[in-house]
C-alpha cells in the first residue's frame, strides 16, 4: 500500500496527474505500478488503476490479473470498478474511501446516481437502436470456434 500511496504522493509534487496511485502484486511483488495520468495524457481513462491493470497484463501476457492483488491509494471510481472485475484479481485493497475523495473534489457520486437510473432519465441522452442488427453479432460469437471466453 505504501508504493501506491507514495506514487499519489510523487504525482502530486510533480504535477504529472491527480493525486491516486496503485500497484499490482503478484506472489508478494509488485509487477505493474500505475499514477494518475488523465491531465498529462489527455486521456479520461488513465486512472491509476487502469495504467496499473494495462501495464500487468502486459507483463503477464495476459487479459486476466489470476492470484494477483491490487493495491490502490483510493477506493476505486466506478470506471475502474468495472476493469477491476473484468481483470479479475484476488483481492483489493484501498486507502483513502470515495468520500474522501470527494472531499478532494474527486467526486464520483454523480456516476453511482447515473448508473441505476434508466437511459431516458441520465444526465447525458442515451438511445438504443439497430438492437437486432448487434444481437446478431452475439450470436455469431457464440457459434465461433475462435473465441477466447473471457
Amino acid at each position: 500500500m505504501s508504493a501506491a500511496i507514495q506514487l499519489a504522493s510523487d504525482n502530486v509534487e510533480t504535477g504529472s496527474g491527480g493525486p491516486f496511485g496503485a500497484v499490482v502484486v503478484l506472489d508478494g511483488q509488485i509487477i505493474a505500478r500505475g499514477n494518475n495520468r488523465v491531465t498529462v495524457d489527455n486521456d479520461p481513462t488513465a486512472h491509476a488503476e487502469i495504467v496499473a491493470i494495462r501495464q500487468a497484463s502486459k507483463v503477464l501476457g495476459s487479459f486476466q490479473l489470476t492470484n494477483c492483488d491490487i493495491y490502490c491509494s483510493c477506493e476505486p471510481c466506478p470506471m475502474c470498478l468495472g476493469a477491476i472485475y473484468w481483470a479479475r484479481p484476488a483481492r483489493v485493497f484501498f486507502a483513502a474511501n470515495r468520500h474522501d475523495a470527494a472531499k478532494a473534489q474527486f467526486d464520483d457520486s454523480f456516476i453511482y446516481e447515473q448508473l441505476n437510473l434508466d437511459n431516458d432519465d441520465r444526465a447525458i441522452p442515451m438511445q438504443q437502436f439497430m438492437r437486432d442488427e448487434a444481437v446478431t453479432i452475439f450470436e455469431q460469437w457464440l457459434d465461433s470456434n475462435r473465441k477466447i471466453p473471457y
